[in-house]
């Protein structure tokens, strides 16, 4: 999944991981931002998954052997 960095004026770094709308995390760092906004996509990602919904993402991801 693509994470789209950016510098905010105030000197802080987010992190946003585009294709899971509202994860999106500050860093004092980049790579702060960048781990925060990780983590929080894994968290996002398990909710999904515990509730039934599907995570096109994923696909690809875990596979049944024929």
């Amino acid at each position: 999944m693509k994470i789209e960095i950016e510098k905010e004026e105030d000197g802080r770094w987010i992190a946003e991981v585009t294709d899971l709308p509202g994860v999106m995390a500050y860093g004092n760092t980049q790579d702060e931002a960048v781990a925060k906004a990780e983590a929080l996509a894994l968290r996002v990602i398990a909710d999904r998954l515990d509730h039934g919904e599907r995570i096109p993402e994923l696909d690809e991801l875990f596979v049944l052997p024929a």
